[in-house]
């Protein structure tokens, strides 16, 4: 039986050296009781409390205010801090105790309770016994008879046994007055009984579907009936019964498949932990190039404000002159004005997008002072190589299919449905048991004699003793009862197990088809990533070319406007060109970054691109050191 300690320990690996830095944060692992070994399966396992406090690393590359970021380090910190990763670590965890869950088993019916045992006596014992065993019975009197005892059918549903074995133990002790209308047997007219009650039963499940259950009852009885000759008595009974599925619920595959499916859940778990990681990278990295782009953005919208100034200013000095138009001042101060307002909506996104790189990195998003004040400035910059080098297609995509996460964990899913339709298929059969049992009872009490006119009644010699006795006549045998039997049902029709297994098959089917369109989805998302990455690299070639050209026509047209030749409606029309060649470019490397960063994420190397340890995720502490230049540049 795997414990969940062991299956973290194994599947997962998630025993790793402890930085310095993070000597004070605690594992989010379930901790085992430590109770000693028989108490220890009643007593709770402790969960740590969530960790809610950031990492060390997310403070350390805080200066003088600004929270300066290379992407390594924009990484690290999520890594460490990340909430949804945070999340996502809990899973594994999860799913190891399902995976205990179910390798206990099933529910089983217990054995009767002790309200239904108060004041029961064994067949033949006292007074409501010996009426019990010669089928009278009398108003107010109650019997704690067996009936057929353990030829109850239960569990005959494709359904797996408890597999943990279950101990049971019940005792009651209850004093009894019966009016007796006829006191031809009892020679009283109120019988007052004190019984004492004690069942002891062993059940054990087993994957092949069937149980054995061993139980033990004593019945302790002491009444005022002067006919009694065993007074006070005990009466004891040891049974052994079994029973077994022979259709539905048989065999170990069928019984079995959930702790199937649990165990591969478990290694999915892992899987999906990873793909959480990688859509955290990949948020990451789109955030922090957007940061990086609306920063270009904001310098190339203060540099145009800073020209329509400038403008503005000469332009004014020229109408002091007399050699320009009052009109024509208006119209550069009207430049300066949407100058100013792009700046504004520049610098308002850079902030918003400052923010949402922030939620990423932290756990407590901006509720944390220090940080919703601090200032994140990115180093790196949008790199675009000189050519991407890519291999042929069908090499990516071969790549794909084998990085890939989100697909290996679609592939296990469907191999877990298809285990789990053993259940609707085994579910079509009938139901049929075969069931047994043997029982031995011993009787013993205190001898009494009973005088009935001119006899006088003494119990058997056999008969008494105390426990001992009864205990000597069950382990020798001497009242023996056997019971064997077959039980068989089967619906007329079973519409609702065809109906269960027809919906069970055609979801299965269902998810085939899911799953192969997943597959088939896969070359399409390669090609259209390979596509964009080719498509962004032209469209940044063609945006620098057409800020270098507007760059020359503005220079030119303000020759002319000097001259006398341009008219400042033509200098305002070429500056406002320069603007949207310089967001161009600006969009253009920010598509490039998204689609390089896509295409990594489409052939599942996100993580291996970006130098990440899915062992550093999994426990929240990255080791490697921070990649910060001594050096740091202005925002």
């Amino acid at each position: 039986m795997i414990t969940l300690r062991k299956a973290v320990a194994l599947g997962l690996c998630y025993v790793w050296p402890v930085s310095s830095i993070w000597a004070q944060q605690a594992s989010i692992e379930p901790e085992r009781p430590s109770a000693p070994v028989l108490l220890r399966p009643y007593s709770a396992a402790q969960v740590p409390p969530v960790r809610l406090a950031n990492s060390g690393r997310l403070r350390e590359l805080v200066r003088a205010g600004r929270l300066y970021l290379t992407v390594q380090d924009a990484i690290a910190i999520a890594l460490e801090n990340n909430i949804d990763i945070e999340i996502a670590r809990y899973s594994p965890f999860t799913s190891a105790w399902a995976v205990e869950r179910a390798e206990a088993g099933g529910a089983l019916p217990g054995v009767p309770s002790g309200a239904s045992q108060a004041g029961s006596v064994a067949n033949g014992q006292g007074v409501l016994g010996s009426q019990a065993a010669a089928g009278v019975s009398s108003n107010g009197s109650a019997t704690g008879g067996t009936g057929p005892g353990n030829a109850t059918i239960s569990q005959i549903g494709p359904v797996t046994q408890t597999l943990d074995p279950a101990f049971q133990e019940t005792t009651t002790f209850s004093h009894r007055t019966t009016p007796q209308p006829n006191t031809v047997q009892s020679i009283t007219a109120e019988l007052i009984s004190n019984t004492r009650v004690s069942t002891a039963s062993f059940q054990q499940g087993f994957l092949t579907g069937g149980s054995v259950s061993v139980t033990y009852s004593g019945h302790y009885l002491n009444e005022n009936s002067p006919t009694d000759v065993l007074n006070p008595s005990v009466a004891d009974n040891l049974s052994v019964s079994f029973q077994h599925n022979l259709l539905r619920g048989f065999g170990v595959a069928m019984n079995a498949r959930t702790i199937t499916v649990a165990k591969m859940n478990f290694k999915t778990s892992d899987l999906n932990f990873q793909s959480q990681v990688t859509a955290t990278v990949v948020a990451v990295l789109n955030a922090y190039y957007a940061l990086v782009a609306d920063y270009e953005d904001v310098k190339a919208k203060q540099s145009a404000m800073d020209v329509a100034k400038s403008f503005f200013t000469d332009n004014k000095r020229r109408v002091e002159l007399g050699s320009l138009a009052e009109a024509d001042l208006t119209t550069s101060e009207s430049q300066v004005a949407t100058s100013l307002q792009n700046l504004v909506v520049s610098q308002t996104t850079l902030q918003q997008q400052e923010i949402a790189l922030k939620n990423l990195l932290s756990r407590t998003g901006v509720a944390d002072p220090s940080l919703a004040n601090t200032q994140i400035v990115p180093v790196d910059r949008i790199a675009i190589p000189e050519k991407d080098d890519l291999p042929a297609l069908p090499e990516l995509i071969q790549k794909a299919f084998a990085n890939r996460t989100d697909l290996a964990a679609q592939k296990a899913n469907l191999e877990a449905a298809e285990i789990s339709t053993l259940g609707t298929r085994n579910g079509v059969l009938p139901s049929a048991q075969v069931f047994g049992a043997e029982s031995h009872a011993g009787l013993a009490g205190s001898p009494r004699q009973v005088v009935a006119g001119v006899v006088v009644e003494t119990p058997d010699p056999y008969f008494v003793g105390g426990t001992g006795a009864a205990l000597g006549q069950i382990f020798r045998r001497n009242f023996p009862t056997e019971r064997i039997g077959v039980f068989y049902l089967a619906q007329i029709g079973n519409r609702q197990a065809q109906a269960d297994n027809g919906i069970d098959q055609l979801q299965l089917r269902q998810t085939q088809l899911t799953t192969q369109k997943s597959l088939n989805q896969v070359g399409v998302d390669v090609l259209n990533s390979v596509i964009a990455l080719q498509q962004a690299r032209v469209r940044y070639d063609t945006a620098v070319q057409n800020r270098v050209l507007a760059q020359k026509l503005l220079d030119a047209e303000q020759r002319k406007f000097t001259l006398g030749a341009s008219t400042t409606f033509n200098v305002i029309q070429q500056q406002r060109d320069l603007v949207a060649a310089e967001s161009g470019v600006i969009a253009a490397l920010t598509a490039y970054a998204s689609a390089r960063v896509t295409l990594d994420r489409t052939l599942g190397t996100t993580l291996e691109a970006n130098q990440i340890s899915i062992a550093d995720a999994r426990t929240g502490k990255v080791a490697r050191a921070s990649s910060l230049p001594a050096v740091l540049p202005e925002p």
